[in-house]
């Protein structure tokens, strides 16, 4: 298959996203999955979830085979090996002659930014909880298309 720019950078994207969820996800405390910043919000479990069905959402969209499903959230390593299966699935799809059934904007701008945001929720989630995460040089971040799988580099350039 001959290389589409659109959909390399939706996989770079993905790799993006597999990057820092991963970042989010390494280290937190048992605890910190059922954590509730008010009474109203989401915990960090439920937002992992949400993320897992975004992905799998995004892959049904692609694949013209729309399919939404609202899952409980798994054990926290669970929901954790379940965002990176989906984000390596659509990976898969995207890296395939498969045709995509729906834009690579649309794709983008609904379930990837959302899962994009959905991180840096988790990510704040962590400040508030008191087990922050380092701030990083995103930038130097060593990310690469194809990488979308739990087995992230170590971070280049962190800072308090």
């Amino acid at each position: 298959m001959a290389s589409d720019p659109k959909r390399d950078l939706l996989r770079h994207t993905l790799a993006t996203l597999a990057y820092r969820a991963c970042k989010t996800v390494r280290g937190a405390p048992p605890e910190f999955a059922a954590y509730r910043a008010a009474e109203t919000t989401r915990t960090p479990a439920q937002i992992l979830a949400h993320i897992g069905d975004l992905l799998n959402w995004s892959l049904s969209v692609a694949q013209g085979k729309e399919a939404w499903f609202n899952s409980t959230p798994l054990p926290w390593n669970q929901e954790v090996k379940r965002l990176f299966a989906a984000l390596e699935a659509f990976d898969a799809y995207l890296a395939s002659d498969a045709p995509l059934e729906e834009t690579a904007e649309k794709l983008f701008q609904g379930p990837i930014a959302d899962a994009l945001t959905h991180v840096g929720q988790i990510a704040m989630l962590r400040r508030m909880s008191g087990a922050a995460i380092k701030g990083e040089n995103y930038h130097r971040a060593q990310i690469a298309v194809g990488r979308a799988g739990e087995d992230q580099t170590p971070p280049r350039r962190e800072f308090d």
